[in-house]
């Protein structure tokens, strides 16, 4: 494809086919929820993009085009024969994107602007570093072999990138994608308590072998996540991040740590407001400690992007950005792995708040009998009494205990087959002086008692 650009304007054109447009100065064409100065640096980035691309420029700065990565990740390419070496010509990057969202401003993809708005925000809206973070990102891609960038890319003789390798079973518990908080975001969890066992310390971060093996998995679990999102203009194109400490950073966990700043730098290099918050959990005094050393290896907009929960705090904070139903049960919510009872687009929970020394009742109306009834309780911080039982709607009929008064710490699932009409009845009994939020979920099935499964076994019909 033939790229025609006017080098006195900033507008460009492509004559080759009709999925390439006019690109113009015209600020209808930039989202109206920028400032004044932000539209300028994006149409200012759109120019120096498009022209980079032409030049065949994109990946080496006219300035520094032999430019070498420093870094220990891209040094590490240099011993592997998937690594492809640096182009001594200039090439056709017309096809070049990111994400699988075409870079070339003339192409008017949808999402192209919000993958350049994504580097501008990381370079304070300054045109030439946003652009010359994208140049980096790119060789590093490369480099280390994230995708294929570019058709072609590196000559025929170029080894291709190695392909995505499934986790290692002893990784799959430490970091995982699972559910969307309340704006559509995917959660990613990181478990740090998973390296306390030796053994899976020891087959993570052994040598420096395993430890480049981990750094490319996170990597690979970053762009799944990418994959989850929708890159559109006002689309969720980040990622929540929840990082929970809990029986982690024992002494002796060095190259955890030195893993961690690594990731955190490959983040902030080549993944640009791809992170909506870091929520970390279960943090303690230990962790604060840390953190103050830390600090110095994250920017101050990361920073702003980080909130930490103290064991007590846990399911609070989460609930400020994840509905109940998206929680899993560990951290206080409703979630279970593979449920085949309760789905969180479906089954929607209802909250009741309990003042301090209060009595709180759940009622569950059956009005027609042959159903098995089905309930999720859990209640924000706990401390408090509950139990069950079966209220029939005959006031002859005896009620039924289904669960006696107990103290609960975790989210609670139970079941009872309703035989006649009448209510299951859920009490919690607050005998502190603080409020309580109670999130619960109902559901009936119609349901063949096991008796009368049994007698159609034994006595089937003639």
């Amino acid at each position: 494809m033939e790229l025609q650009l006017s080098p006195s304007s900033s507008s460009s054109s492509s004559m080759d086919d009709d999925t390439d447009v006019v690109v113009t100065d015209d600020e209808t064409t930039v989202p109206e929820n920028l400032k004044t100065s932000e539209k300028k640096a994006l149409l200012e980035l759109r120019t120096m993009l498009e022209d980079a691309i032409a030049a065949g420029q994109l990946l080496h700065h006219p300035s520094h085009r032999h430019e070498r990565s420093k870094s220990r990740v891209a040094n590490s390419c240099s011993v592997n024969s998937s690594c492809v070496k640096e182009e001594e010509a200039e090439e056709d990057l017309s096809g070049v994107s990111l994400w699988g969202v075409p870079l070339l401003p003339s192409r008017k993809h949808e999402s192209t602007d919000v993958i350049l708005l994504k580097f501008l925000r990381a370079r304070e809206f300054k045109a030439a570093d946003a652009l010359d973070m994208i140049r980096r990102t790119l060789r590093w891609r490369r480099d280390f072999g994230v995708d294929g960038m570019m058709d072609g890319e590196g000559g025929a003789d170029a080894a291709p990138p190695p392909p995505p390798q499934p986790p290692p079973p002893h990784l799959k518990s430490a970091a995982y994608i699972d559910g969307k908080d309340r704006e559509g975001h995917p959660v990613c969890y990181n478990i740090y308590g998973v390296f306390k066992d030796k053994d899976v310390y020891r087959q993570t971060f052994g040598d420096e072998e395993r430890q480049e093996m981990f750094l490319r998995w996170r990597v690979q679990l970053m762009e799944q996540g990418i994959k989850q999102m929708s890159l559109k203009p006002g689309g969720a194109a980040a990622m929540l991040h929840i990082i929970d400490f809990k029986d982690s950073l024992r002494p002796g966990m060095r190259e955890l740590r030195s893993a961690t700043r690594e990731i955190v730098s490959i983040m902030q290099d080549n993944y640009p407001e791809f992170v909506a918050k870091n929520i970390f959990l279960n943090v303690s005094f230990r962790y604060y400690a840390y953190h103050a050393l830390f600090s110095p290896f994250i920017t101050p907009r990361t920073r702003s992007k980080f909130i930490f929960a103290r064991p007590a705090q846990v399911t609070e904070t989460l609930l400020k950005f994840m509905s109940p139903e998206n929680i899993p049960v560990q951290y206080g919510g409703l979630r279970r792995g593979e449920d085949d009872e309760f789905s969180a687009e479906n089954e929607r929970a209802s909250e009741l708040v309990i003042r301090g020394g209060g009595i709180g009742r759940i009622e569950i109306p059956i009005l027609q009998p042959g159903v098995t009834v089905v309930w999720d309780i859990t209640v924000v911080g706990w401390d408090v009494n509950y139990r069950e039982e079966f209220i029939p709607e005959d006031e002859g009929s005896y009620k039924i205990l289904i669960q006696n008064e107990k103290k609960p710490e975790e989210c609670i699932r139970n079941s009872f087959y309703i035989s006649e009409p009448g209510k299951v009845v859920l009490t919690v009994e607050n005998r502190t002086f603080k409020k309580k939020r109670v999130l619960y979920r109902s559901k009936s099935k119609p349901t063949i008692p096991l008796y009368d499964l049994l007698s159609q076994t034994q006595h089937p019909q003639m």
